[in-house]
């Protein structure tokens, strides 16, 4: 029996008139899984702390080899909602592109990947398993999300093999780029306390100002390395500094301040909150002010080592675009950093060129190529 093929770009018009507004369902989970079933998927909604996750396998548990693809179906906020040219939800296709929000970040992606998915299981079962995991908090805390899939399918003993996140990873052409790493981030929030005072007698006062401005110019200074193998050099960028202060002859009692490090494999988040630390005590005794420093970890650094996987994903790019991709560890964070501590991920997808932006949208062609690729990928790999 002959199956029709599934349309990705129908999928993806479906999905972005689902308001899935982080951390909102929106309906796209509930459509993917009644799609997926109807394919003959075994779905399980996994859903945590208020977060809605589906969990989609063909193929039995347990199986030798079970290719997984990874994606989220939540988006960022709209922005201006008049300042879109057309429907935020509306899903339209004009002059060859699909418009809405979430058709690049990443819609177009889990469409993409289902579509692929059903037609390779229907049309040529494999020996295997292929399973999807599909969340509703990337764009948010991502507490709840990939993790919390990841946790349920431990306990169940549900086991990808090798997995593909399907982000945006193509800086300006279809094809040009996979991403085998990411950098680390965390973001340090400090606060530093002396006592507020009159602006004419500033020796009735501790200005906790000078010691921010210190601090911040030492770490903004500071070279974290030169880069590593596979990364570019780490960073750190001051994101804030604030009093709250609009008095002029008032120096304040409280500033607080804020930096963002991007970091590569030549650190660990432990190395840099015990150097940031040891920073922020140095200021502390030289200006003598109190201080308080609260650190929150995204994620630490990870490689996925050039091989069979990143090989795979690179031949059915040529082989559907006639580029040949570079692999890189550039931009910021995604789900990968979860699924990496479960199987080798690399990530690839559209181009991101409007993602997050008011106007975001796709090429039609783009979503089609896309699903090509996904579906050479299985081919491929179940061979």
């Amino acid at each position: 029996m002959t199956h029709p093929a599934t349309d990705p770009v129908d999928l993806t018009a479906r999905l972005v008139r689902c308001p899935s507004v982080t951390p909102d369902e929106g309906g796209a989970l509930v459509l993917l899984e009644e799609v997926l079933s109807r394919a003959g998927f075994e779905c399980q909604r996994v859903d945590r702390g208020g977060i809605c996750n589906l969990f989609a396998r063909w193929g039995a548990r347990g199986a030798s080899r079970t290719f997984g693809f990874n994606g989220h179906t939540d988006v960022v906020p709209l922005g201006d909602a008049a300042a879109w040219s057309k429907p935020p939800f509306g899903a339209e296709i004009n002059a060859g592109q699909l418009w809405g929000r979430g058709a690049v970040d990443m819609k177009s992606g889990v469409a993409a990947f289902a579509a692929a998915a059903m037609d390779f299981v229907t049309q040529t079962p494999p020996d295997g398993a292929v399973i999807l995991t599909i969340t509703g908090d990337e764009e948010g805390d991502a507490v709840d999300g990939t993790t919390a899939l990841l946790d349920w399918m431990q306990a169940r003993g549900e086991k990808m093999s090798v997995c593909i996140v399907g982000e945006p990873t193509c800086p300006d052409k279809m094809g040009e780029m996979i991403k085998i790493g990411r950098r680390g981030s965390l973001s340090a929030w400090f606060t530093l306390t002396g006592i507020q005072g009159h602006s004419a007698y500033p020796y009735r006062a501790r200005n906790p100002l000078p010691a921010m401005a210190r601090l911040m110019d030492r770490l903004a200074s500071h070279k974290l390395d030169q880069g590593t193998e596979n990364f570019d050099p780490s960073t750190l960028a001051v994101v804030t500094i604030d009093t709250g202060n609009m008095a002029t002859n008032v120096i304040p009692a409280q500033v607080r301040g804020t930096v963002n490090i991007r970091f590569n494999d030549a650190h660990d988040s432990a190395g840099l909150i015990a150097w940031l630390q040891g920073e922020l005590d140095k200021v502390a005794d030289e200006f003598d002010v109190k201080t308080e420093m609260n650190v929150k970890v995204s994620g630490e650094s990870f490689l996925t080592a050039p091989g069979a996987l990143s090989d795979l994903v690179a031949a059915a790019v040529e082989a559907e675009t006639g580029v040949v991709p570079v692999l890189s560890t550039t931009g910021g964070t995604s789900d990968a950093r979860f699924v990496k501590n479960h199987c080798p991920v690399v990530e690839f997808g559209l181009v991101g060129r409007t993602m997050h932006q008011v106007d975001e949208r796709v090429p039609v062609e783009q979503i089609i190529q896309l699903k090509a690729i996904y579906a050479r990928i299985l081919a491929d790999y179940f061979a």
